[in-house]
């Protein structure tokens, strides 16, 4: 009697059992995505769509049809490598907002180096060498931030996000000038044949990229929660001062965050085209980085959650490019749909935090 009113007293929550712990959890998540899909279906009612129908064409075509499925387990996996290099990030506290940047950039070195260097190799090799360039172009170009945030501290948010600018921009110089295919019209890299790309999963069309982003993802997964290096990017990121009293080496380990998530983002680049698409397009930019983001948050930075919000996403990605064609809704609808999603996200983060600050005051 007199611990629980000394507990009161004190102003000390009780602890919650793990079943109201998970319950919790899972409202926070789910909700942000049933109220984006109930606001979704309000602006499609708005724009003269309806969407049970247009809900209908997404899961039946990302996720129940042969074909849709196909295509929407290999879109997941570039996104799985994203959502591995973000996780690692933001986990040691590092915003690298550059992503896109990095995945253009691997994109168009993966797609210049390996048809050229399969006319003189085998096509395995010429993958794997092709894979390895775009990484460390990736990471090299990750340095910039790094060393200013590691040494200077300026925020990455604004360096990354200038980086991302200027990536995107010199891909697409890279591809009209230096890479340019002079055999086509269409402004485009060298095509590396379908022979010779990353073989496909049994007799389907399922890109084998789709394994080596789910070792990606289980593997960051368990670096950060069961290793030492783990452990120590997790105390820079949760206190940069109890890091530094620790004796950790903050500047290293920041540019070795960098080079991580970097390189990761740069092998979905290359898993995307040494996989899939064969070659870069002047002004091709899927944009995959920044809509993997609200994913990674939703599943709370763990990496076998990620798995199932990028599933989300690719169904939504491939499910909604079927539905904007059959019921006239443009096609950035789905993007709308992730932003919706991350404001929803954040407004229920920020009242959760209100409630719990309140009932420990």
């Amino acid at each position: 009697m007199s611990s629980e009113t000394g507990s009161a007293t004190h102003g000390q929550m009780p602890l919650k059992k793990p079943g109201s712990a998970i319950a919790h959890r899972l409202v926070l998540t789910i909700g942000p995505i049933l109220i984006a899909l109930i606001l979704g279906g309000l602006i499609l009612l708005a724009l003269g769509v309806d969407p049970i129908k247009y809900y209908g064409y997404v899961i039946q075509r990302g996720l129940l049809s042969p074909t849709g499925i196909q295509q929407t387990l290999t879109r997941m996996a570039p996104l799985l490598f994203l959502a591995a290099g973000l996780i690692v990030a933001f986990r040691a506290g590092v915003w690298n907002l550059g992503a896109d940047g990095q995945f253009l950039l691997a994109a168009v070195i993966a797609a210049a180096s390996a048809p050229y260097l399969a006319d003189f190799m085998p096509s395995w090799l010429a993958v794997i060498i092709a894979f390895v360039l775009s990484t460390a172009v990736a990471v090299i170009w990750s340095l910039v931030p790094a060393l200013l945030r590691a040494y200077q501290g300026v925020n990455e948010i604004i360096t990354t996000l200038m980086m991302t600018f200027l990536g995107v921009s010199l891909a697409n110089v890279l591809v009209k000038l230096v890479f340019l295919d002079p055999s086509t019209t269409v402004p485009q890299t060298r095509t590396l044949p379908v022979a010779d790309r990353l073989p496909r999963l049994f007799d389907t069309t399922i890109s084998s990229g789709l394994i080596f982003g789910l070792i990606a993802i289980v593997a960051v997964h368990l670096m950060m929660t069961r290793t030492a290096f783990g452990l120590k990017l997790r105390i820079v990121g949760a206190n940069t001062r109890a890091a530094i009293h620790s004796g950790l080496s903050v500047p290293h380990l920041t540019v070795a965050v960098f080079a991580l998530s970097a390189g990761l983002c740069g092998m979905a680049g290359a898993i995307d085209i040494l996989g899939v698409q064969g070659n870069v397009r002047a002004d091709w930019n899927p944009a995959y980085g920044l809509t993997v983001i609200p994913m990674v948050f939703l599943a709370r930075f763990n990496g076998f959650a990620s798995i199932a919000f990028v599933l989300l996403l690719s169904v939504l990605s491939i499910g909604g490019e079927s539905a904007a064609r059959r019921l006239g809704v443009p096609t950035v609808f789905t993007l709308l749909l992730v932003a919706i999603v991350l404001i929803v996200l954040a407004i229920a983060e920020y009242i959760d935090h209100r409630h719990n600050q309140a009932a420990k005051a």
